[in-house]
């Protein structure tokens, strides 16, 4: 098996980085942003970390392709890093602590490509979490202070935490009706959003999340931490890791129940 510790390593590296750039300019007054045409925010920040980002991967692993939100695709080969500077910008230009950085290494292989290293961190939580293929999934200060993640062992819909971003998603998509069921069959749920349900799966503090439209760079480092931490990462549609443009998580005992209703 390949080791990711160099790997993982510069991942911390770089989302020390990103976090200096990003705390910098939170809750700024004199913040800029912009519409992208798809009609979602971008700010100057978002711009900023992503280009800090690829100039110490273009220093570090200049043979390895990077694919980030706001300058899109550069290189090519096997590895490709994939970069979220700021995922929950909505909330990062209205105050909101909830938002993070998101850096994934993924690589080929026979089933396509897979994310092998994740780091999110949120440094307005002061919260951090990441994983590496076969070394387990952590979360902490640093990688020498940290605390492994395991997935819940709930095994029951109506024992289980259930979180999501928003219903628009959903109704835009024609699958209101079966998202509405599978909250009627939970414990509880909670519209936490964006990067943390996944993170709060592999802690085993909630049981299940899904969302109806994403990127990659919204999912690859999510999708290895929440694996190496025990879940199950998949699309809607089933299909392993993070390459269908939607996503459901979960602890894996209760990933056939949830698709099940997604999939109405």
């Amino acid at each position: 098996m390949p080791d990711y510790h160099d790997d993982l390593r510069l991942g911390h590296v770089l989302a020390d980085a990103a976090d200096s750039t990003t705390m910098e300019r939170f809750k700024a007054l004199d913040l800029k942003v912009e519409t992208k045409p798809d009609m979602t925010p971008v700010s100057e920040a978002d711009k900023a970390a992503e280009e800090l980002i690829r100039g110490s991967l273009q220093r570090a692993r200049p043979r390895d392709a990077v694919l980030g939100e706001e300058f899109g695709s550069e290189g090519s080969g096997p590895r490709r890093w994939v970069v979220d500077p700021i995922d929950g910008t909505k909330n990062y230009v209205r105050g909101v602590p909830v938002w993070a950085t998101l850096i994934a290494l993924m690589e080929r292989g026979e089933g396509g490509d897979r994310p092998v290293v994740g780091v999110v961190s949120a440094p307005a939580l002061g919260r951090r979490w990441w994983a590496a293929e076969g070394l387990g999934a952590y979360t902490g200060r640093s990688l020498s202070s940290a605390s492994r993640l395991a997935v819940s062992k709930v095994n029951s819909l109506s024992d289980a935490s259930f979180a999501y971003s928003s219903l628009s998603g959903w109704e835009e998509r024609g699958k209101l009706n079966g998202f509405l069921d599978l909250t009627r069959a939970c414990w509880r749920t909670r519209g936490y959003g964006d990067f943390w349900p996944y993170m709060m799966v592999a802690e085993g503090s909630v049981d299940i999340c899904a969302e109806p439209e994403l990127s990659l760079w919204d999912m690859a480092a999510n999708a290895v931490i929440v694996q190496e931490a025990g879940g199950r990462f998949t699309g809607l549609d089933g299909v392993p890791g993070p390459n269908s443009g939607d996503a459901a998580a979960s602890n894996g005992l209760l990933h056939g129940a949830m698709l099940d209703y997604l999939r109405a």
